[in-house]
């Protein structure tokens, strides 16, 4: 693999820390602001809608910028984040500051994906995307832990002081280590890159993606009260264990990326079927102490198994027209999962049968995920089949008032 993939993945570890470090340390900011353990966790959901918010915001306003240029202004607003939360002195100002640093997270990795693929022959496309990917999985080994435990040693400032530290560093492996490039092919018309996102398996891609990781972070958010309220360990094992969970993301991201180069379609629907299965175990691993160590390093593997694979699917369905744009609609498409995941895990656990049931409602998730990943499958197959004819356009009203007077022949489907 090129050098300038490890660059990539040194910016996709900063990231990764900055994301998932706060499930470490939902109790300590709850308790130095004085808001619940919910509301915390909806300090995930915020993050997530700047992602979702962001990516395709700054993915359409740098289209016409050489895409390393873009990856180090995405890094210097994620520093600038950083900093934001570690000074921030309220609630709201924190959930703020974590929007902005949101918004760096969706376009790096869809650019990124971009990037990662024309680096390496097309067989190892998929392969590509989860070396860069292994960034985010080497932060919950590494980053994750370390910064749960710094904020729970100096205080969660501290964790955010440090994060800020390594994004510095990564911006700095970037510049020096991702070659230059001119202005990406088709930039000129970002009018023509949403009308790719109209085709349906990108649609059915972009849902199934959503479903998926909904039901992994209506978990995941709320991983440190699960552990301490129904399995019983002390607040002090949180940081190792996520250490397994780390270990679990780093195999499952690798596995996800060369099964997906295998056969792409078999990895999907594979990955789905093993994260629903593991959710579905979940809830009664977590009465054992030993159980629950196997199950939340079994979440995290089957979590980013899924990761490549997906990723493969929007990108080899958006057909080379808009490939930056639709791969950053699916980072932001995880993270609106994120979101959904921490809203419905929060509402389980403050409106509805409690704690003790997040697992079963996040395994629903999944299994909705699925179920669109087989039909979107069984749909492109199917027009493989079917002579050319009419076209069917897909695109959402906001897009289809956007590009109304830009129409353009599209694939016929």
């Amino acid at each position: 693999m090129p050098l300038a993939l490890y660059a990539l993945t040194a910016g996709a570890f900063g990231i990764g820390v900055t994301e998932f470090v706060i499930m470490g340390l939902l109790l300590d900011v709850g308790a130095d602001l004085g808001v619940s353990t919910s509301a915390a966790g909806f300090l995930i959901s915020g993050y997530a809608i700047g992602v979702v918010v962001g990516a395709p915001l700054l993915t359409i306003l740098t289209s016409r910028w050489p895409r390393k240029t873009v990856l180090l202004a995405l890094m210097a607003i994620f520093i600038a984040g950083n900093v934001a939360c570690a000074l921030a002195p309220t609630y709201g100002l924190l959930m703020a500051a974590r929007v902005l640093t949101a918004f760096a997270h969706g376009t790096f990795f869809g650019v990124g994906s971009v990037v990662a693929t024309k680096l390496v022959p097309a067989d190892k496309r998929a392969s590509a995307i989860a070396l860069m990917f292994t960034g985010l999985t080497v932060a919950n080994i590494l980053g994750v832990p370390l910064g749960t435990w710094l904020g729970q040693a100096a205080g969660w400032r501290a964790t955010f002081w440090a994060v800020a530290i390594v994004g510095i560093l990564a911006t700095v492996v970037i510049a020096w280590a991702v070659p230059r490039d001119g202005r990406p092919e088709a930039a000129d018309d970002w009018r023509a890159d949403l009308k790719a996102l109209g085709r349906r398996p990108v649609l059915l891609g972009l849902l199934t993606t959503v479903l998926g990781y909904a039901g992994v972070f209506a978990v995941f958010t709320y991983i440190a009260p699960l552990l301490t309220g129904i399995t019983g360990f002390g607040e002090a094992a949180i940081s190792p264990i996520l250490l397994l969970f780390g270990g679990g993301l780093v195999a499952g991201n690798l596995l996800g990326g060369r099964l997906a180069d295998r056969a792409l379609v078999p990895a999907m629907i594979g990955s789905l079927i093993a994260l629903f299965v593991v959710l579905v175990l979940m809830g009664p691993a977590l009465q054992g102490t030993v159980t629950a160590l196997v199950a939340v390093t079994l979440l995290g593997a089957a979590a980013f198994a899924t990761v490549p694979p997906l990723q493969m699917w929007v990108l080899s369905k958006a057909d080379g027209a808009g490939e930056s744009l639709a791969s950053s609609f699916n980072i932001a498409a995880f993270n609106l999962g994120n979101a959904v995941g921490a809203f419905a895990g929060g509402l389980v656990i403050d409106s509805g049968p409690g704690l003790g049931y997040v697992t079963w409602t996040a395994a629903l998730f999944p299994l909705a995920a699925l179920a669109v990943a087989l039909t979107a499958v069984r749909l492109d197959r199917a027009a493989t089949r079917r002579p050319p004819g009419k076209t069917i356009r897909l695109l959402p009203i906001g897009f289809a008032l956007l590009r109304r007077s830009y129409r353009r022949e599209g694939d016929r489907i």
